[in-house]
């Protein structure tokens, strides 16, 4: 099922190419951005807010949690194993509907369409706590204003406005897939099919219209709220705080206590080890959900070069 995984610092599996300019600093590109800032990550929060006040009215149940539950996993694993694993590290292939499917699924999530997503994570990989790096908590001062400075934004504040990674450079091999860029055409409709699927459901299942805003509050703005600032924290927090396995060139760190929340994405040092490798948790003790979806899609014939790295390599790696 799996096949020994590189151990570089750098990203590999994708060639950048160094012809154009590797970022885009446009007045229209940070139009967009701070648009896409407003609507799919202050908007959230403010939803998110509106759904706590309303819990004295009408508080959540059942259906309301399994909204967010449901809703929650299909975005999470879209990001952590769709536009993360397979899409920016080739750390697997899948079959063509699965990829379709992961991609889909990341989109809804609201945090940036599929290649751009991709590249911005690229980049981050061969800059990362460097100068050019687009979110790290490390370049604003050590003194406790500038920690919190940086903290602040590589938490949140760098999705205002930021230099936009060249996809020519970044993601060339996602520009060839047709399929691919057929979804990430789409992505708006996506995030918006992510926010009426739980409004629909919540008024079909309660059969009236404030189930509806039920739904579209807890299934969407909450969940979209909540997975945001685990998925944020690992820019975050983790490259500040808590455990390295590996002595790595930047500052990432682990969290065992954020694994199942984040998808297994809180091994974080781990996975700037190994940054090819389909486990972010590389033993069975670690929790990473992540790659269990992975591995079950390998069993079930659905995933195959699935890249994990030798017991030799981690032994080598942690000398």
């Amino acid at each position: 099922m799996s096949e020994p995984a590189e151990q570089p610092e750098s990203v590999k599996g994708w060639t950048r190419l160094t012809r154009r300019r590797d970022v885009l600093d446009d007045p229209y590109i940070h139009r967009y951005q701070r648009r896409h800032f407003f609507f799919f990550d202050i908007l959230p929060a403010i939803g998110t807010v509106a759904a706590v006040a309303l819990s004295w009215v009408w508080p959540p149940g059942p259906i309301e949690g399994s909204l967010l539950l449901g809703l929650w996993l299909v975005t999470g694993f879209g990001v952590t194993v769709g536009y993360h694993r397979l899409f920016t590290h080739r750390s697997f292939s899948a079959a063509p509907w699965v990829q379709a499917l992961l991609a889909v699924s990341g989109s809804m999530a609201g945090q940036g369409s599929v290649i751009s997503w991709v590249a911005l994570h690229r980049r981050h990989h061969e800059l990362s706590d460097q100068p050019g790096d687009p979110h790290s908590p490390n370049l604003h001062g050590q003194d406790p204003v500038g920690r919190l400075r940086g903290l602040l934004h590589a938490h949140l504040l760098w999705m205002r406005q930021h230099e936009y990674p060249n996809v020519v450079c970044y993601a060339s091999d996602l520009l060839r897939d047709r399929s691919l860029l057929q979804v990430n055409g789409l992505y708006l409709w996506w995030v918006l099919l992510g926010l009426a699927i739980p409004a629909l459901v919540g008024w079909w299942l309660h059969g009236h219209v404030a189930g509806l805003l039920l739904g579209f509050l807890w299934g969407g703005a909450v969940r979209m709220f909540v997975l945001g600032n685990i998925i944020w924290s690992i820019n975050s927090f983790l490259h500040s705080f808590g455990p390295r396995l590996f002595a790595t060139r930047e500052h990432s760190r682990n969290s065992g206590w954020l694994a199942l929340a984040s998808f297994g994405e809180s091994w974080h040092n781990n996975h700037h080890a190994f940054p090819t490798s389909a486990s972010f948790g590389l033993d069975w003790y670690r929790l990473d959900p992540g790659y269990w979806l992975i591995w079950l899609l390998a069993r079930l014939g659905l995933a195959w070069d699935v890249k994990v790295p030798s017991e030799e390599q981690i032994r080598l790696k942690r000398a």
